[in-house]
């Protein structure tokens, strides 16, 4: 998902700071390279990077991917500094956007954040291919959630190589790729970007409403 919000704010013109809490493999930060910063959350200096810059004033978008041995750490530290408040002290709206998968831990993970946070704005990104036939409104429904459709594995693989960036593959896409394979992908992509531009639009007018 991480990966999808860096390439929807590129295909846009748009910058971003991204930051990557795998301070091991890093697959965020290695795909993009200058663009997406590691960040530690296991020492100081990697959590100071990282929380300072969300409470940095401006227009640019910072995108944090939280992997699941990083989440109880993240959210430790968001709590202990305030950081949802402070935010919006600052006029930061923060969005916290969770990964739905068919075990259910994210039915923890929401009612946690919830609980802490009511009026937090929280979405559920549901991968038909890692939750096939989940419910989300039937846990919360009054959240919004990203409906991604499943890939077939072919596509997959081929979204899955190192070297492809989906922001440029929809202006000039592989010539090499079968036909099939870039059809389907473009679909699958453009339909995950609406669904992001939708919520921004959604934030937009909440916020000219006083939300």
């Amino acid at each position: 998902m991480a990966r999808l919000l860096a390439d929807y704010f590129l295909a846009r013109r748009r910058p971003f700071f991204g930051f990557d809490t795998d301070p091991h493999e890093s697959p965020f930060a290695v795909r993009f390279p200058g663009l997406v910063e590691v960040a530690d959350l296991a020492t100081v200096k990697g959590q100071i990077a990282l929380f300072d810059q969300l409470l940095r004033r401006d227009a640019t978008p910072r995108i944090v991917d939280v992997w699941a041995r990083s989440w109880s750490g993240f959210l430790k530290i968001t709590r202990e500094t305030g950081l949802v408040e402070e935010a919006r002290r600052l006029d930061i709206e923060p969005v916290f956007l969770l990964v739905v998968d068919d075990a259910g831990a994210w039915i923890d993970a929401a009612n946690g954040l919830l609980a802490q946070w009511p009026d937090l704005r929280l979405v559920l990104a549901r991968n038909h291919g890692l939750a096939a036939g989940v419910d989300t409104s039937a846990h919360f429904p009054g959240l919004r959630d990203f409906d991604i459709a499943g890939l077939d594995p072919i596509v997959a693989q081929a979204m899955e190589r190192p070297e492809l960036s989906l922001s440029r593959f929809l202006v000039a896409p592989p010539v090499e790729m079968s036909i099939v394979v870039r059809t389907a992908l473009r679909a699958w992509v453009l339909g995950v970007f609406t669904q992001i531009q939708a919520y921004e639009l959604r934030v937009a007018m909440d916020e000219r409403g006083g939300r």
